[in-house]
């Protein structure tokens, strides 16, 4: 099964997902995926620590990339992890690029409202730090490839800046239009989407006709709605199953509270 339906199991916390429908879509892990963190900006010093692995076990291709959003970036735990990666102040020299996502809108909260330094690739002190634009894919990719080489070429840890835009709110319980206005949004959309930015790349520099792209476009939305069927079809966890995974596997106790024997009763 790939990725995507994965992810759409994960989303709406079904059985088959890859946290089996109790961590939601923040807390998908793979070999080189470490997913998310329920705490704001908590996943930064494990970044870290991530990259403190790979340098320690003579991992010197490897780059981490951590990332976290303008929201989180005034986290004390985010500026302790900048200092313990710096390489100026000869501490660490961590081989991890700090991703901040500055969508404008940490929550509900516009970044001004919240930091006294919105340039959030400048925060690091001691850490140098650079910013792209986070809505064209190529500028992107481009920005990502340099901080590999970066890090990996032995100049220590960096902060990369993308400056993004988010459609919708926050979560489930944020609207999203409550603190802009929905003519911000539609502009957005209109003049600075990715995708379109991509397709009109591709279109300018003559890679593909029309006809292909809105079969690549047909073809995307297909697997999506595919993915999204997968997942209603998928049956929703058990009671029984709130007693397991608690604990490594293998190094489960015999007794946890509120499971008192194999036979479990419900009230």
């Amino acid at each position: 099964m790939v990725m995507l339906p994965l992810l759409t199991l994960d989303i709406p916390g079904r059985q088959d997902g890859m946290s089996h429908g109790k961590g939601g879509s923040m807390h998908i892990f793979t070999p080189n995926f470490f997913g998310g963190n329920g705490i704001v900006g908590a996943q930064v010093p494990v970044g870290a620590g991530l990259a403190f692995a790979q340098k320690y076990m003579g991992h010197n291709n490897v780059a981490t990339f951590t990332l976290y959003g303008d929201g989180a970036s005034n986290q004390g735990q985010v500026f302790e992890a900048f200092n313990m990666a710096s390489y100026k102040a000869k501490l660490w020299n961590l081989p991890c690029v700090f991703v901040c996502e500055n969508n404008k809108y940490g929550m509900g909260t516009p970044a001004e409202r919240s930091s006294s330094n919105t340039k959030y690739f400048t925060r690091g002190d001691q850490i140098p730090g650079i910013q792209a634009n986070g809505m064209d894919i190529i500028a992107s990719y481009q920005a990502a490839k340099f901080a590999k080489d970066w890090v990996t070429s032995g100049n220590g840890p960096l902060l990369l800046e993308y400056v993004t835009y988010r459609y919708g709110g926050h979560s489930m319980s944020d609207p999203g239009t409550t603190y802009r206005t929905r003519e911000e949004i539609q502009r957005m959309r209109s003049t600075q989407d990715p995708i379109r930015g991509l397709q009109s790349y591709i279109e300018q520099w003559g890679l593909l006709p029309e006809e292909e792209l809105k079969r690549i476009e047909k073809e995307a939305r297909s697997e999506v709605d595919q993915a999204v069927e997968e997942a209603k079809a998928s049956a929703e966890p058990e009671a029984k199953d709130l007693w397991t995974d608690i604990y490594y596997k293998g190094t489960e106790p015999a007794f946890m509270r509120g499971r008192e024997r194999e036979e479990v009763h419900y009230y």
